[in-house]
């Protein structure tokens, strides 16, 4: 019987697998409406007094997103409001939902990363999370290992889509 032997393993195919950056920590929703009348007016007093009466300090070192779940007309100056009371305490902090988090904290990290380790490679953008990886974070990777990659790829390595083919130079 002959030997099994692991084409993938033995490639010189390099892995940029998302899930080695995301970044630990815990993900908040806060959703403003908690604090409208019945979910949908904004009283202004009643807005501020409650905010100056929640306990911010429980959101010690989360990354925030700040939303409001209902079809409330809210000002703008609201979200800013409850931005300024989470600002001593959170890491992060957005105007959307927890995967507009994650993405703007793809955003800011993936541009600090040095990608000549993938210079002239065939390179596969691995899919398949097992966190929450937003797409936005997939097209910036792309992006970003696109002017030094031979090739990109997404997927695994068993059964990868081509995506971009560096032109030949001449």
């Amino acid at each position: 019987m002959e030997e099994i032997i692991n084409k993938v393993a033995n490639s010189a195919l390099e892995v940029f697998d998302l899930e080695d950056y995301y970044p630990k920590g815990i993900r908040t929703q806060i959703d403003i409406s908690q604090w409208l009348l019945e979910g949908f007016l904004l009283k202004e007093k009643d807005f501020r007094d409650d905010l100056k009466n929640h306990d911010w300090s429980q959101y010690q070192d989360h990354y925030v997103a700040i939303q409001c779940s209902t079809d409330a007309i809210v000002p703008a100056w609201a979200s800013i409001l409850v931005a300024i009371q989470l600002a001593p305490f959170a890491k992060k902090i957005i105007n959307g939902n927890i995967e507009d988090l994650d993405a703007a904290l793809y955003e800011e990290l993936l541009p600090k990363i040095d990608y000549t380790a993938y210079e002239n490679k065939s390179v596969i953008i691995k899919g398949c999370s097992r966190k929450p990886v937003p797409m936005r974070a997939y097209v910036l990777a792309a992006h970003h290992l696109q002017p030094f990659a031979r090739s990109i790829m997404y997927g695994e390595a068993c059964s990868a889509v081509p995506l971009y083919k560096a032109p030949k130079k001449a």
